[in-house]
């Protein structure tokens, strides 16, 4: 296993976003995972009080999550963390790797999302953040992910004008699909407003239905709901899952 400092000047290294975390606040400003994780928590554990959020980065979901819940999050890139800090004081954001972290308490919820999950290529690996998850469960406990379940194969770039703090940029995105290991890479082509030139090439794993369901059986938790987001069930290439912890 690589280690957590390693891993997250990797992740760091091929994702602009995360070496600039002010940007990444402004780029998901619109991203609805946060309220889509209410919706899944009220519909599944109305009663929840408590949850823990791996791969929180800036605390932007985990903010608007700890207006009604008991919150800790938990992020590899120390950046990422020392922005939520700063951004969002009254968040109780720790840094530490999910494949391994241990906060010594359960939660009534446990979520992963913004593609968090995806970050984690190896199938050992894997089933380790599926422990994580585990070991962070209260019996009925809920877990919400937010995952790639089916990849981007489209080779045509794409190109669309982002804002940032000091103006429009220009990104262009194209999409490469390897299917042997089931990793579906992004590159991306930023023209920032000051006329500099970045590059990402960020590889995700992609974990289709029924295999994410096996690696949650594996780890004692029971899929309850599986759906894209946009009312009309599993159509597109990213997941909201829902499933409920079954062991003592």
């Amino acid at each position: 296993m690589t280690s957590p400092d390693t891993e997250a000047e990797h992740v760091e290294a091929t994702n602009l976003l995360y070496r600039d975390p002010a940007l990444y606040d402004m780029v998901q400003s619109d991203s609805t995972s946060a309220e889509m994780c209410q919706t899944l928590i009220e519909l599944h554990r109305p009663d929840a009080r408590t949850l823990a959020d791996f791969g929180c980065g800036t605390g932007r979901d985990l903010e608007i999550l700890a207006k009604r819940f008991e919150c800790v999050g938990v992020d590899l890139q120390p950046g990422m963390v020392d922005h939520a800090r700063q951004a969002r004081p009254g968040l109780d954001i720790r840094t530490g790797d999910m494949r391994t972290v241990r906060l010594g308490k359960r939660m009534d919820v446990v979520t992963c999302m913004g593609n968090s999950l995806a970050y984690v290529h190896d199938n050992e690996e894997i089933c380790q953040v599926f422990s994580t998850f585990a070991a962070h469960a209260r019996p009925g406990a809920l877990l919400v992910l937010c995952s790639p379940v089916a990849p981007f194969t489209r080779t045509e770039p794409t190109t669309a004008t982002v804002d940032t703090p000091t103006g429009p940029a220009t990104v262009t995105i194209r999409h490469t699909w390897d299917l042997r290991t089931q990793i579906n890479t992004m590159h991306r082509h930023w023209v920032l407003p000051s006329g500099d030139e970045a590059r990402d090439e960020i590889r995700r794993r992609v974990l289709f239905p029924r295999e994410l369901e096996r690696y949650a059986e594996g780890a004692g938790f029971e899929i309850l709901d599986m759906h894209d987001g946009t009312g009309a069930g599993l159509t597109g290439p990213t997941a909201y899952t829902a499933a409920r912890y079954t062991r003592p």
